[in-house]
C-alpha cells in the first residue's frame, strides 16, 4: 500500500474552511456509502471507508485539525500510521441511524417513553370565544394490568439477555474494524421476557378506548393546539407516558367574523337610517348593544364597540367589536315606496358624481374587515 496520504479535506469532499457540521455530514455520507457491509469484498470501498474515518478523526478534533492545517499529516502523528482502526466504535453516533443502534444499550434500552398522540376537536364560534368543556375520544396504549406492565406472565420481570449480557449490543470484527450491532436475541433491549403475559404478549401495554374531558380555555382560535401532558401512549417497562395534542377546529359563525380577539360584524342599515341618523341596535357576543349612527353615514364606515370582542388568551381583558356599515337597498318596492323614491330622486338629482374621499375608502375598508 502506498504511503502517500490523501488530503483529508479532499477525502471528505469539503472545503478547508468547512465547519464542524459540514465535516460531520460529509463523513456520514462517505461512511454509509463505502461501509464494508454494503460493499462485501470490495477492497477499494473498504479503503475509502478507512480513509474517511481517518480524516474525520483528525478534522473533527479542533486541536488535531489545527496541527494538520499547519504541518500536514506529520502534525498528527504521521497521518495514516497514527490511526487506530479499532477506534471505529467511537463513531457509533455518526452511523447509529443506519445500523440501528446509536447510543442505546443495556437494560435501559427496554425502558422507553410512550409516543405522543394527536386528535382533533371541533368547536363552535362561541365555544372558542368563551371556552368550553368537551369530551374527546381517543385510542391509546395503557399499562397491562395482569402483568403490571412488565410483560411477563403473572408479572414476572424480564431476565438479562445471555447473548449480550445486558448490553443490548454485540460486536463483530470485519478485518480492521470492530462493529457494534443490536443484539439479535433481545433486539437491543438487553433483557428478554421468558414467559410472555397472555394479555399483552410481552409488550407490557394494551390498547384501550377512552374519553377524556378537556377544558378549552376562552379565546382559542382555529388551528390552536392544546397539550395534555401524560395522556398519550404509556411507555414500555415503566417508561413515562407521552402527551396528547388536541388540534382545534372552529366553525364559522353565520354573522360574526374574527380578527384575533376582535369581532367584525357587517351590518346593513336602510338608506333612511344612514341619511337621517339615529340609534341602531346590533348583536354582539355579549348581547344586544345600541350606538348612535350619525346622519349622513356612508357605506363602509366602521364603528367600534369597546370590550365587546373575545376574551384574550393571556387574560388581559377582551377585544373589541367593529361594526362595518353597509346600505340596504330593497329589491322590490310597493307602489307607494316607488313614488316616494321617485320624489326623493328628484330632490337629489344633482347629488351624483365622483365619489367623495369617504366613499372612495369604502372598498379598502371592505377588504380590510371582510377578508377571507
Amino acid at each position: 500500500m502506498s504511503t502517500t496520504v490523501r488530503d483529508y479535506y479532499e477525502v471528505l469532499g469539503v472545503e478547508r474552511g468547512a465547519d464542524a457540521a459540514e465535516i460531520k455530514s460529509a463523513y456520514r455520507r462517505s461512511a454509509l456509502k463505502h461501509h464494508p457491509d454494503k460493499n462485501p469484498g470490495n477492497s477499494a470501498a473498504e479503503n475509502e471507508f478507512r480513509q474517511a474515518a481517518e480524516a474525520y478523526s483528525v478534522l473533527s478534533d479542533p486541536d488535531k485539525r489545527a496541527r494538520y492545517d499547519r504541518f500536514g499529516p506529520e502534525g498528527v502523528s504521521g497521518g495514516a500510521s497514527g490511526f487506530d482502526p479499532t477506534a471505529f466504535t467511537d463513531f457509533a453516533d455518526i452511523l447509529g441511524d443506519f445500523f440501528g443502534f446509536g447510543q442505546t444499550g443495556g437494560a435501559r434500552g427496554r425502558r422507553t417513553a410512550g409516543e405522543d398522540l394527536k386528535t382533533e376537536l371541533s368547536l363552535t364560534f362561541v365555544e372558542a370565544a368563551f371556552g368550553a368543556e368537551s369530551n374527546v375520544p381517543i385510542r391509546r396504549y395503557e399499562r397491562c394490568e395482569p402483568c403490571g406492565g412488565r410483560g411477563g406472565k403473572d408479572g414476572a420481570a424480564p431476565i438479562t439477555c445471555s447473548t449480550c449480557r445486558g448490553q443490548g449490543r454485540v460486536q463483530y470484527r470485519q478485518g480492521y474494524f470492530a462493529i457494534a450491532r443490536p443484539c439479535p436475541d433481545c433486539n437491543g433491549a438487553g433483557e428478554k421476557v421468558k414467559s410472555p403475559c397472555a394479555e399483552c404478549r410481552g409488550d407490557g401495554r394494551v390498547v384501550k378506548d377512552r374519553k377524556l374531558t378537556v377544558q378549552v380555555p376562552a379565546g382559542v382560535d382555529d388551528g390552536a393546539r392544546l397539550r395534555m401532558t401524560g395522556e398519550g401512549n404509556q411507555g414500555r417497562s415503566g417508561g413515562p407516558a407521552g402527551d396528547l395534542y388536541i388540534v382545534l377546529s372552529v366553525e364559522p359563525h353565520e354573522v360574526f367574523r374574527r380578527d384575533g380577539p376582535n369581532v367584525i360584524l357587517p351590518w346593513a342599515v336602510p338608506f333612511s337610517a344612514a341619511a337621517l341618523g339615529g340609534k341602531i341596535e346590533v348583536p354582539t357576543l355579549h348581547g344586544a348593544e345600541q350606538f348612535e349612527l350619525p346622519a349622513g353615514t356612508a357605506a363602509g364606515r366602521v364603528f367600534t364597540l369597546k370590550g365587546k370582542g373575545i376574551p384574550r388568551l393571556d387574560g388581559r381583558g377582551q377585544g373589541d367589536q367593529h361594526v362595518l356599515i353597509t346600505i340596504r337597498v330593497p329589491r322590490k318596492l310597493s307602489s307607494a315606496q316607488r313614488d316616494a323614491v321617485k320624489k326623493l330622486a328628484e330632490a337629489f338629482e344633482d347629488e351624483g358624481g365622483a365619489p367623495t374621499k369617504d366613499e372612495r375608502g369604502f372598498f379598502d375598508r371592505l377588504r380590510e374587515f371582510l377578508r377571507e
